[in-house]
């Protein structure tokens, strides 16, 4: 298996972009919610939020202590916003279960509301620098082109992890680096649609480039389209109670612009199921 770790720890020290969870010092509970924040969301929206959601809850204690819609409500327009009840549920059992310290474990964090294989590694890799394989869309397309021979990866497997594993350098430094380079180069440089094979610093060694850049297909589930869908209407409506007066208004009120009053009415029911707004007397309002 070709070495990829040497020249990818070397290009990532001279070219990493300047990112606030890169920061040396910033901490467990800064990186675990930069890790929510950033799922299926660019970094240039996460960095405001993220800035704010920090100075307003520094520790997960301070979270636990405000009302779940006060997180729905910081979330803003980051999207997927399951996830800020999710990270809030995570602050109290943090408090509860560790003492108020975003706990190093991988099982630990694995216990946690909303974490997953890649934000428990995250986790533990770059805020506590232990060595774990840590597989996200970027690393795993990497692996696809440069060790596979393929154009996209296929669909996300339990075998993603034990590929990154066999490519981790032993040390777990060189490991932690080499896991934020690959997900970097996947980033900036082997991006799905534009790959900029020139700058490549693994271009020498990789599979997919030195079989002629083959198109070997695309099976992974594609994302629906977001105008027009029902997140889009659930979008709206919560923007609409964030807005409000006390985070709340009668139901007639709530999104009437919208286009479509089946969908939106399907967008209010699957809201209040998944504990984002609650109804109650004719009335929505974001959770207490």
């Amino acid at each position: 298996m070709p070495d990829l770790a040497t020249p990818l720890i070397a290009w990532f020290r001279g070219n990493a972009r300047d990112l606030p969870w890169r920061a040396r010092g910033f901490g467990a509970w800064g990186v675990l919610v930069s890790e929510f924040m950033l799922q299926q969301t660019p970094v240039t929206r996460v960095i405001p939020r993220l800035e704010a959601w920090l100075a307003r809850w520094p520790t997960p204690p301070a979270l636990a202590a405000a009302a779940p819609a006060d997180a729905v409500r910081e979330w803003a327009n980051l999207g997927y916003p399951r996830r800020a009840l999710w990270l809030h549920r995570a602050a109290v059992e943090i408090t509860a279960r560790h003492d108020g310290v975003v706990p190093r474990d991988v099982d630990d964090l694995l216990a946690l509301t909303g974490i997953g294989d890649y934000t428990a590694r995250a986790v533990a890799v770059f805020a506590y620098g232990d060595r774990h394989p840590v597989v996200d869309t970027n690393t795993r397309r990497v692996i696809a082109r440069a060790i596979l021979g393929r154009s996209q990866p296929g669909p996300p497997s339990p075998r993603d992890l034990a590929a990154m594993a066999a490519l981790l350098p032993e040390a777990r430094e060189d490991a932690a680096v080499f896991n934020a380079a690959t997900m970097e180069l996947g980033a900036v440089v082997c991006t799905a649609r534009a790959p900029r094979c020139e700058s490549c610093p693994i271009a020498e060694i990789c599979a997919w480039r030195a079989t002629g850049y083959p198109d070997t297909g695309d099976d992974r589930r594609k994302q629906a389209r977001y105008e027009g869908s029902d997140r889009q209407a659930r979008g709206a409506i919560l923007r609409a109670l964030r807005e409000a007066a006390a985070h709340e208004l009668p139901a007639v009120a709530v999104a009437v612009e919208w286009p479509d009053p089946a969908q939106r009415d399907r967008a209010i029911d699957s809201l209040v199921a998944d504990g984002l707004i609650e109804a109650s007397d004719g009335a929505l309002r974001l959770p207490r």
